[in-house]
């Protein structure tokens, strides 16, 4: 046999996306040459990795025993080239975090000048919802979660960053008025299930006995935002991902009794963690430089 390290990551891609399509845009690659690369790999075995039925593209029994191996083989290269670095003096290895869909405003300010500090490290950041990224650091997949909510089902070690604050929001042309009158003349606009925004919106609604009866559902914060602004309804949203839209008057906060909701954005680990050199030196650096980084890159938020 004579694959490629390429032809392993571009199957692993295919495999956890089950479609060529979807693996290529990830790889930033065309779909020919995905598609070419496939066939290469799967050439070489006399069993077949991926069935084609209809237009949908399944992987095999045995495709799933050899996505196995191609991962632990990748692994192995990332260590001898983490080795390789550490051999040489630098810090090296992979970070891993899971962040809230909103943390993407504010964690890579933090990671920022680490990563430029540490070139030699590999940064994985997944951004998703509360729910899949307290999956992520319960099962131990991660070395750091940021959040706004800290989970209760988790003993955790935290490391506290901003203020998460929410405000009634709505379009600039929306009028301020009364928050009972205000929804049932507007839709309210939540995020999905399993959104930490979405629980503590609910969580308001029901202490203010307030009953949202028009509602819509969307699975993004941008999406909420866009649609927002079209003046499909209104909303409570975190300050922190309306900077621009509130400059641009496209948005105006719309002030309401018992608003804002305010919470902590903060970096939490699991406590029986045993962390590696790069956490470790990730976490110091967070702690020492925190503040200068809040000064620094949050200074219009902290006032606002």
């Amino acid at each position: 046999m004579n694959y490629t390290l390429n032809q392993l990551q571009i199957f692993l891609k295919v495999v956890e996306f089950q479609s060529i399509t979807k693996a290529a845009v990830e790889l930033n690659l065309t779909q020919p040459a995905v598609s070419i690369q496939l066939k290469n790999f799967q050439d070489q075995f006399d069993i077949p990795l991926t069935e084609i039925s209809g237009r949908k593209l399944y992987v095999t029994d045995f495709g799933h025993e050899i996505a196995l191996a191609a991962e632990k083989i990748i692994e192995q290269v990332y260590a001898i080239n983490f080795k390789t670095a550490a051999f040489k003096g630098k810090l090296s290895g992979k970070l891993k975090f899971a962040v809230v869909s909103t943390g993407k405003y504010i964690m890579p300010y933090f990671l920022s000048d680490f990563m430029k500090s540490h070139p030699a490290i590999e940064l994985v950041m997944d951004v998703t919802n509360k729910r899949k990224v307290i999956e992520s650091l319960e099962n131990n997949e991660v070395d750091f979660a940021l959040v706004s909510i800290i989970p209760k089902t988790l003993k955790v070690h935290q490391v506290d960053l901003l203020q998460n604050k929410l405000y009634l929001t709505g379009s600039s042309a929306i009028e301020s008025g009364d928050l009972s009158e205000l929804i049932l003349k507007h839709p309210m606009i939540f995020r999905e299930n399993g959104s930490g925004t979405r629980q503590m919106m609910e969580s308001f609604f029901t202490s203010k006995h307030d009953n949202a009866t028009k509602k819509i559902a969307l699975t993004s914060n941008e999406a909420v935002k866009q649609a927002l602004i079209a003046g499909l309804g209104i909303s409570i949203m975190p300050l922190i991902g309306m900077k621009n839209e509130l400059q641009n008057n496209e948005l105006k906060i719309i002030p309401s009794e018992g608003l804002p909701i305010v919470t902590n954005w903060s970096v939490i680990w699991l406590k029986e963690k045993k962390h590696a050199p790069i956490s470790t030196a990730f976490l110091d650096f967070l702690k020492e430089n925190k503040d200068k980084i809040i000064n620094k890159q949050f200074n219009w938020y902290s006032n606002f």
